[in-house]
């Protein structure tokens, strides 16, 4: 297991409009917002993605973001890659640009998975390399164990095939509960306190994570997802708790991936417990395991070392 320190140098002092760095200003750094039309029992919905370079490019990276977070989660990884790859980042179901689902029971990995086949034949590529960040890792780690899949490459960001009860617990806690707040300033700080298992960040690199979280929604600011997508997560949570049962084992999927893999896990993680990832080192795809220290539930692929240490596996 490799770990590293992942805490950025100490700064302070930044302002809300003060710019990241020179590449987050300029234009042509920015993505193209895209939309694919996806079936759902009952219906239709559209999925928004963002895609950074070339459009015409057959090295792909698809990107997908946790459960209550969205696609321009990956915009400082994206920003480093797109010069030589076509980064795909998807909104899934419910977050950021895409639609909401009538049914908040169909928010869950069968949909989500079937939306990714979707996008990726929209996509028009044989392979490609597959980023997930938790509830993504979720989805990748399941499409990535079906036979004629398209991933070459996965990068599985903290999460595997089981659980922790305690992370699980905490998240059905948080999810949905659509807080409000009287201005964006207000929002962001209430985002540092509920993030901080996310590690030390500078003012500009949280500004990453928090320009696209929030939305503005009449007079107030809220967070950018469906607050439906908690039903199936709280639904799943009690049944647990009533059984007494863990949460469901994936690891027959995760022994069927043949491709190489990379697990990122924060050291603090809640989520990925250190024993399921030395297990993930052994069986199945033998995964390359890199752990960040000052990190718990989720490395944000925002600090240098994080984006370097999948720039590396990508190649």
């Amino acid at each position: 297991m490799i770990v590293r320190d992942s805490r950025p140098p100490p700064r302070c002092g930044a302002s809300a409009d003060e710019p990241v760095n020179a590449a987050m200003t300029d234009p042509t750094a920015e993505p193209v917002l895209r939309h694919v039309t996806c079936a759902h029992p009952g219906g239709l919905h559209r999925l928004a993605y963002w895609q950074w370079g070339d459009a015409a490019n057959p090295d792909v990276v698809l990107c997908v973001h946790g459960l209550t977070r969205n696609g321009r989660d990956f915009d400082a990884l994206a920003q480093r890659l797109a010069p030589r790859k076509r980064v795909v980042c998807p909104d899934i179901a419910g977050p950021g640009r895409s639609d909401r689902l009538r049914d908040p029971n169909l928010y869950g990995l069968p949909q989500y998975i079937a939306d990714c086949v979707t996008l990726i034949a929209r996509l028009d590529v044989e392979r490609l390399a597959w980023i997930g960040t938790s509830m993504g890792g979720l989805i990748g780690m399941s499409y990535a164990a079906l036979p004629g899949n398209a991933v070459a490459k996965l990068v599985l960001n903290d999460v595997g095939p089981e659980i922790d009860p305690v992370g699980l617990q905490r998240i059905a806690t948080y999810v949905g509960t659509d807080p409000r707040y009287p201005s964006f300033e207000a929002a962001e700080q209430a985002l540092r306190l509920a993030m901080v298992n996310f590690g030390p960040h500078t003012d500009e690199q949280f500004r990453l994570l928090s320009r696209h979280a929030l939305v503005r929604i009449g007079d107030t600011w809220g967070m950018n997802y469906d607050p439906a997508i908690a039903v199936p997560v709280k639904a799943t949570v009690a049944a647990l708790a009533a059984s007494g049962a863990q949460p469901p084992s994936l690891w027959p999927l995760y022994d069927q991936i043949g491709c190489p893999t990379l697990v990122l896990r924060g050291a603090q993680s809640d989520v990925l417990s250190p024993e399921v990832a030395a297990q993930m080192s052994a069986r199945g795809p033998r995964a390359q395991v890199v752990q960040f220290e000052g990190v718990g539930h989720t490395p944000t692929l925002i600090v240098d070392d994080q984006i370097a240490a999948v720039e590396r596996f990508l190649g």
